[in-house]
Order: structure tokens, then C-alpha cells, then sequence
């Protein structure tokens, strides 16, 4: 079972359900990772992910990052990568596998920059954040970026939606 629980602060629109965007994007990340395996176990896995403002990322970005500025989204593991398969193999185990946050203003302005809606911007970068929460890092290379990518890709065709990284020529 995977419980995704959602914190969608008041700079986020109503017109979206946040909630089952945020589920419905983990979900999807987890199945078209190397770890979809636990969420076939009876595992109670839970992700939390906040729908934040600039500033609180900002301010989240400066502490943990020692960057002092706004990110489209940051995440946080609870679980080491290494340990994620040996959790798979135990069953009926819970785990908080860690946060996800993302910044409405830098998801709108970059939404608007590729032509995108928020909510399917928002649907990448919560995929994107669930992967770093499952031990992907496309700062580890050219290979590593490669293979998160192409994981985002199946993961937001799944949901019906366009490849990020297409190039228009």
C-alpha cells in the first residue's frame, strides 16, 4: 500500500486536485522505477509531498542545500537507496521513504516558459522528486541523467503525459 499525503498550501489554485495528483505521481514514478517491487509487497510505504510557496523553498533550499534560492523542487529521503530492496524482501514492513516539496511560483513561471499546464509541470516534478526519494540522482552523470529520464518518461506516458524532455526542432 502506498499512502501519499499531500500538503497543498493556499498559493496552489483550487482548480487541481493536488492530492490525487501527488498520489497518482508517485504512484506512477514507483511503477516505472527499479522499485516497483515494493509496491507489489505489503509494504505500507507513505511519501509526503507539500505544495509550497517560493519562500518556504527558499528557505529550505538555503538550509539543507546551502543554496539561497527557489528550486523547482527539493526532496528529502528517509530511507537509504541501498536499503530499498532488502525492505522490498521483508514485507509487511512500513516506511517513510521521505518529503517531496515543491515551489509554486518557479513550477508556474517554468510551466509557462515550455508551454505546459502547472498541474503537468507539477506531475513531472513531483515523478522527478519520487525518484530522487528512490535513489536516482541525475547529478551523479551524464548515465545516471540519462536513465532518470527515460524513467520520467515512461512514468508521465503512463499518466498521459508528453515527454519533458522532448526537443522541438
Amino acid at each position: 500500500m502506498i499512502l501519499v499525503e499531500a500538503d497543498v498550501s493556499e498559493e496552489w489554485d483550487s482548480s487541481t486536485d493536488w492530492d490525487a495528483l501527488a498520489a497518482n505521481a508517485v504512484r506512477a514514478a514507483l511503477a516505472a522505477s527499479d522499485h516497483a517491487s515494493l509496491a507489489e509487497t505489503a509494504l505500507g510505504i507513505e511519501v509526503s509531498v507539500k505544495f509550497a510557496g517560493d519562500g518556504e523553498v527558499r528557505a529550505l533550499n538555503a538550509t539543507w542545500r546551502g543554496k539561497d534560492k527557489p528550486t523547482n523542487v527539493l526532496s528529502f529521503p528517509l530511507v537509504e537507496a541501498e536499503l530499498l530492496p532488502s525492505l522490498a524482501a521483508a514485507g509487511h514492513v512500513e516506511a517513510l521513504l521521505g518529503d517531496i516539496v515543491l515551489a509554486r511560483g518557479v513550477c508556474a513561471r517554468e510551466a509557462t516558459a515550455k508551454g505546459l499546464t502547472v498541474a503537468d509541470h507539477a506531475t513531472h516534478l513531483v515523478v522527478h522528486g519520487m525518484l530522487h526519494l528512490l535513489g536516482y540522482d541525475h547529478e551523479q552523470g551524464d548515465d545516471a541523467a540519462e536513465a532518470m529520464e527515460a524513467i520520467e518518461r515512461r512514468a508521465l506516458a503512463g499518466l498521459g503525459i508528453a515527454d519533458p524532455y522532448r526537443v522541438e526542432g
